[in-house]
């Protein structure tokens, strides 16, 4: 799922491609896409699209008239930039904006149809759409900490709650707890004051880094490669890899749709989290320190 900095990025191509265009018309190709009826989709023709801007994970568009278009694109949903009048992908289209100049594409790879469009008309309704997250750019470090510890949850959950912190998720939460080398599954209300900074630090730093990075990268073209997984992370989608940092190899832990990528030496002090699925299955074999998994890793291999 595009996060903050993926947001960002498509935030810039936007306002660079789009930005100041006038939407002569817009294409559906899945009225599953769809959560508002009104104002109808066809009530941004003919308007110019005047700003973007970014409420957590979603991409909201700016048109005259004070309506908006707020896209939240899940996992699988991503903006392409095409010549004036590209057909909609037959099976992953879901949406066309035509300007004059180009055709952006909405679409969405998979089956499951997540990504969602919302048109709103004045302000008021579009903080409807806010889940509250507090920027982490706009935070102290008083004010990072009392909403860390408003309730007592893991770090991982405590991270993507998006009533807690704007914009990150499963993939940047992983650097960030790599970076301040804290666990995953450490408990918020256990975290010592140096530890908070540590994590406060540590958030403030990979978002902007990563922010700054990939609109670096991506120059002056639309972003085609938007992705959760990125050369150069430390730890997210790098399970089996040598940590960056001191060469253990990186583990992982699966729960629902979602997993946390952690270094055990540098986060854990060389415990290994036990993964829900794989503890059901290998009970009591499932190992519980480095020295354990490698000793069953090498027994394996004999």
């Amino acid at each position: 799922m595009p996060e903050l900095p993926d947001v960002e990025l498509y935030l810039a191509a936007l306002r660079s491609h789009v930005g100041g265009r006038t939407l002569n018309r817009a294409r559906l190709a899945s009225p599953f896409l769809m959560r508002t009826v009104t104002p109808a989709l066809n009530a941004l023709h003919g308007r110019r699209v005047n700003g973007f801007e970014r409420i957590g994970k979603r991409i909201v568009w700016q048109f005259e008239g004070d309506l908006f278009a707020v896209f939240h694109l899940m996992i699988a949903g991503r903006f392409r930039w095409r010549e004036p009048g590209a057909a909609i992908p037959g099976k992953v289209g879901l949406l066309a904006l035509d300007f004059d100049e180009a055709t952006l594409l909405l679409t969405e790879a998979g089956s499951r149809k997540q990504a969602s469009l919302h048109i709103v008309e004045g302000r008021e309704a579009l903080s409807a759409l806010d889940p509250g997250g507090t920027e982490i750019s706009s935070l102290s470090l008083d004010a990072f900490a009392h909403l860390l510890r408003l309730e007592n949850h893991t770090l991982k959950r405590a991270l993507t709650d998006p009533r807690l912190f704007s914009g990150i998720g499963n993939a940047y939460s992983d650097e960030i707890l790599h970076a301040a080398r804290l666990s995953p599954l450490k408990l918020t209300e256990t975290l010592s004051d140096t530890e908070t900074e540590t994590l406060y630090r540590a958030t403030v730093d990979v978002l902007d880094r990563w922010t700054r990075r990939l609109i670096e990268e991506n120059g002056d073209a639309f972003p085609e490669k938007v992705t959760a997984f990125r050369e150069g992370m430390a730890a997210h989608g790098r399970f089996g890899k040598p940590c960056p940092v001191c060469g253990t190899a990186i583990q992982r832990i699966v729960y629902a749709h979602n997993e946390a990528n952690y270094c055990p030496a540098c986060q854990t002090g060389g415990r290994l989290l036990a993964d829900r699925a794989l503890s059901r299955l290998l009970k009591n074999d499932w190992p519980s320190s480095l020295e354990a998994l490698e000793r069953a890793t090498a027994k394996r291999r004999r």
